[in-house]
């Protein structure tokens, strides 16, 4: 059942409570309606997958698996420290950026995604082939895409009606950009 539904049966097993007097027992510990007993009830805290845009939640945890995955590759098979010290810096910038994403997921029910993006498990795959100069070129390009794409989306959420995502979004948009900025650096 999800959290809205529950929310709602909850309100209404209240409602029904309250107006009919030999309606299940109701105090303010405990609500028992056909079979469902519900203690400590407070709909005030039930979160809903409605209240978030799930996709964006989902599609951000994917991309920042993959993108930690393709920065720690690189940390170890970079032939730069520059392009070393860009892997270091997504490491921990896509990290928690991660995060953010899991503990807002947790806390309205959506389900965590484990696996990376498709595309960026397709760029992780040919960057295993790489070494050298030309792992360092292909890298650069890949991020180079990978922050464009990603900062589009960030901005179109950032204007969205979700204002939890929203706000995520509006402070992920300057790393986003440094990201890009970096990324670009080392192409030349």
């Amino acid at each position: 059942m999800t959290r809205t539904a529950l929310a709602l049966l909850l309100s209404t097993a209240f409602a029904l409570a309250a107006c009919q007097n030999n309606a299940s027992t109701a105090n303010n510990d405990t609500l028992a309606v056909d079979n469902l007993t519900v203690q400590n009830a407070d709909l005030g805290n039930v979160p809903s997958t409605e209240a978030v845009d799930a996709a964006f939640l989902t599609d951000g945890i994917k991309g920042d698996t993959a993108e930690v995955a393709i920065a720690q590759l690189a940390a170890s098979k970079g032939s730069t420290a520059a392009v070393k010290d860009f892997a270091n810096m997504l490491v921990t910038d896509h990290g928690a950026h991660k995060q953010k994403l899991v503990d807002l997921a947790n806390s309205a029910g959506v389900a965590v995604p484990t696996e990376p993006a498709d595309e960026g498990h397709a760029n992780l795959l040919k960057l295993q082939k790489l070494s050298g100069a030309e792992f360092d070129k292909t890298f650069a390009q890949m991020l180079v895409e990978s922050h464009k794409k990603g900062i589009a989306k960030n901005e179109a959420q950032a204007k969205s009606g979700d204002p939890q995502t929203a706000a995520i979004a509006a402070e992920t948009l300057p790393v986003l950009r440094k990201h890009l900025d970096t990324a670009k650096s080392l192409q030349k």
